[in-house]
């Protein structure tokens, strides 16, 4: 039986060119009402196979037609939109980058989350900024390479402290936002540039081999691990969310003792044993300009109590912690609020130019925890980079 496509394509070749006149033809052959949709069906299909259209439009523009992802046909031209950015000078290799995360990883056998430990650990890393160049040159302030391999070894660094310092077999690790420094060199809310020293594609692939390598450096050394991503932040923004939810899918196929969360709203909570931890970057993409300041104010605090009362598991908790990162400082504050902590957590990357000539040249470092679940007992150890 011929289908309108075959019955249409041989009208049009026998020499009938008005699509009107064909779609009634088609019609009365299908034993069909004549309708307009059908029209536009056979014109949409005429159009499609018998000119080289797209192929044409490919040549006219220099694009490879193997890169065209969509295309749609609007009456007299094509519009096509293409895999990555050809004015970037290359397109992101998602799959060959992830299979090359993949290929010096071991998976491991998932053991049960039934840990009866008293005892469990955090780690806290934010503002890592992928990408940054935060020498320029040389002719920065306190011009400091911050490249792929800095940032490796700074990795393998963190992984060995929090071996050395374990107390329990389960770890909590929290990423605190602004992983990325930004999607072609910007801020997510535009029209503020950011020195660079990785293309889209260069940072993609750095960022998502450090994550991995975190957790091929711990997974060995304990039975469960929950990660906590933030993805609402001022710096990596859609770009931070691209590399954590690869992370995730490798880690979801690799890795069955680890547990991936990427957390798309501004503020977020958790809750173990006598332990609740709010946790957020600090400032968003779109409506906090100047964000959660380093120092608690009352109207700060408000914000937070707030977010508690609202979140009626976290009422009932007696240890809180607000946990925040981009202020790239390292302060913690047990005593200004009678309701909760209110830390900020260093910068895992050293300081921007911008940073360094607006205020001073920073440190940078992470934060491990070792806090028992059913008091209020936590051990804060700090480190810092040389």
């Amino acid at each position: 039986m011929k289908t309108y496509k075959k019955l249409a394509l041989d009208l049009y070749e026998s020499g009938i060119k008005n699509k009107t006149e064909i779609m009634r033809k088609v019609a009365k052959e299908l034993n069909v009402e004549e309708s307009t949709s059908l029209r536009l069906k056979i014109s949409r299909y005429l159009n499609k196979n018998l000119n080289k259209g797209i192929f044409d439009e490919c040549e006219k523009v220099g694009i490879d037609p193997e890169l065209v992802k969509h295309y749609w046909y609007k009456g007299q031209h094509y519009s096509i939109n293409v895999r990555g950015d050809l004015n970037e000078g290359g397109n992101i290799d998602f799959d060959r980058i992830i299979l090359d995360c993949l290929k010096d990883i071991k998976p491991v056998i998932k053991k049960p989350h039934n840990s009866k430990d008293e005892v469990f650990d955090r780690l806290i890393w934010t503002d890592v900024h992928v990408g940054m160049d935060a020498s320029r040159g040389g002719l920065a302030l306190y011009p400091v390479e911050w490249n792929a391999e800095i940032l490796f070894s700074r990795i393998r660094e963190m992984a060995d402290f929090v071996i050395k310092n374990k107390s329990g077999d389960t770890l909590v690790i929290d990423e605190l936002g602004d992983f990325m420094d930004g999607w072609d060199g910007e801020t997510t809310r535009k029209g503020h540039k950011l020195p660079q020293n990785m293309t889209n594609e260069q940072a993609f692939d750095t960022g998502l081999k450090a994550k991995l390598l975190l957790i091929g450096l711990l997974n060995e050394s304990y039975e469960y691990i929950y990660c906590n991503n933030i993805c609402e932040d001022n710096h990596a923004g859609s770009f931070g969310y691209v590399v954590n939810s690869a992370f995730k899918q490798v880690v979801d196929h690799k890795f069955t003792n680890v547990d991936v969360v990427n957390h798309q709203r501004f503020i977020n909570h958790y809750i173990i044993g006598n332990h609740g931890f709010v946790i957020t970057h600090g400032k968003d993409s779109r409506n906090l300009k100047f964000g959660f300041k380093p120092v608690l104010d009352p109207r700060t605090s408000e914000k937070i109590s707030q977010y508690i009362r609202h979140n009626t598991d976290l009422r009932y908790v007696e240890n809180i912690e607000f946990s925040k990162g981009d202020s790239h400082q390292c302060l913690f504050d047990m005593c200004t609020s009678d309701e909760f902590d209110y830390f900020n957590y260093p910068a895992f990357s050293p300081s921007s130019e911008w940073v360094q000539t607006n205020f001073k040249k920073g440190r940078s470092g992470f934060v491990m925890q070792n806090i028992s679940k059913n008091t209020s007992q936590k051990i804060t150890k700090t480190y810092f980079f040389n």
